[in-house]
Order: structure tokens, then sequence, then C-alpha cells
């Protein structure tokens, strides 16, 4: 079990964020080109009992992507299996901070898995469904040794069908900092998670909420 402490902030320039993260020395996590392809299906009653009670059960399949920088080899696809949960126990929607935080904090248990396929089926016996299905590609950044005030600190950027995203993710004082690095005050902090923010975009287009996938090529 580990406490996932996180902030989302909107990018509306993702070339200039890039050269700001160039700028700071961050360099991508893992193999290849560091960009990874995400599918996610979240799971839960027919009632809704786990979102209710500000819970998420969730598969994700990574596959990276194949290209590769400096002969770095990509990293094989896995699965993880993730349940999160407000922490100590309390019930504060996905959405929400925890009484006077200002960053998303939730309680966080994950193992990677063999079969997601088996697996789904196993919720399914027990009367849950895969109810919301996205994807998006994330790049994981870490910054240098040198900056030491980051121990701990990564910065996700997701590019997503409803826009890109950098995800913080670790101590707050580390959190505040690179936000502000980034170019980010407080008042940019998102709280929200995806399927919140798909639902809003999806009101905002007029468009009835489904999944969140990308256009299919033509």
């Amino acid at each position: 079990m580990g406490q996932e402490i996180e902030i989302k902030l909107r990018v509306n320039d993702q070339k200039n964020l890039m050269r700001t993260l160039k700028r700071l020395g961050a360099s991508a996590v893992g193999g290849g080109s560091g960009r990874v392809h995400e599918w996610n299906v979240i799971f839960d009653t027919p009632e809704g009992g786990l979102a209710k009670h500000g819970q998420l059960l969730r598969i994700r399949t990574e596959t990276p992507e194949k290209k590769s920088k400096k002969g770095r080899p990509a990293l094989g696809q896995r699965t993880l299996l993730t349940f999160k949960r407000p922490p100590f126990g309390g019930t504060a929607a996905s959405g929400s901070a925890q009484a006077n935080h200002r960053h998303k904090v939730r309680e966080e248990f994950q193992l990677e898995i063999a079969d997601a396929t088996v697996l789904a089926k196993i919720f399914e016996g027990l009367g849950m469904r895969g109810g919301f299905r996205y994807e998006k590609y994330r790049t994981t950044f870490r910054l240098p040794a040198g900056s030491s005030w980051a121990g701990g600190l990564l910065i996700e950027l997701d590019e997503t069908p409803i826009g890109t995203y950098v995800e913080l993710e670790g101590p707050p004082a580390a959190i505040d900092r690179a936000a502000q690095e980034l170019g980010y005050s407080r008042r940019d902090y998102v709280l929200k998670n995806y399927l919140a923010l798909y639902v809003e975009e999806c009101r905002r287009r007029g468009q009835e909420p489904r999944d969140m996938v990308f256009a299919a090529k033509k």
C-alpha cells in the first residue's frame, strides 16, 4: 500500500512545456522513447458503489512506443490492477481534495497481473462491470539528482482525447515547486480524474459521454 499525492495541470502549449522540461534537465523514464500507450478499464458495481465512496478499481494495459532514442530498447507490455480510495477509509469524492489540502490524496494498492481478460471475467462473475474505458499516451519524466528538492517527484505528460495534461506526483512541496518551475500557480491545480474531466468536456460539446478514446484514423 502507498499514498498517492498528485495534481493535474492543463497543457495549452506542449512544445513550450517540453522546452521547460529540457531546461530543467528532465529525462524520460523507461526504455525507447519513454512514451507509453495506456488502455484503461474502470470496474464498478451496477449501482456505482465504488464511485459513490470515492473508490476506483482499474485494469490498465501499458504498451511502450517502439521507437527508440539513443539505442535504448523499449520495455515490454505490462498490465496493472489498481485500487484507490480516500485516505483513512474516508469517502471524499474522486475530484476533491481532503480537508485543508490543495492536492489530491489517495491510498493506492497496485500489482502487476498476467492476464487482463481473465481478471475482467472474474470481476464480471462477482457482479461488477467495466463501465468506462479510456486511453492516453503517457511519458514519465524525472528531474536530475542535482535537483534535490525533486526527490520522489514524477512528472507525467498525458496526451488524451480531451487534451494534454501534466500530472505531478510526489511530496507536496516538490509538487508545488515543480508547478511553479513549469509556469503554473496553485489556481491552475486540477484535482478531478479523467472520467470527470471527460464528462465535463462532453457536456461542453453537447455530446453524450461514452468511452474516452482517440478518433479512428481514416
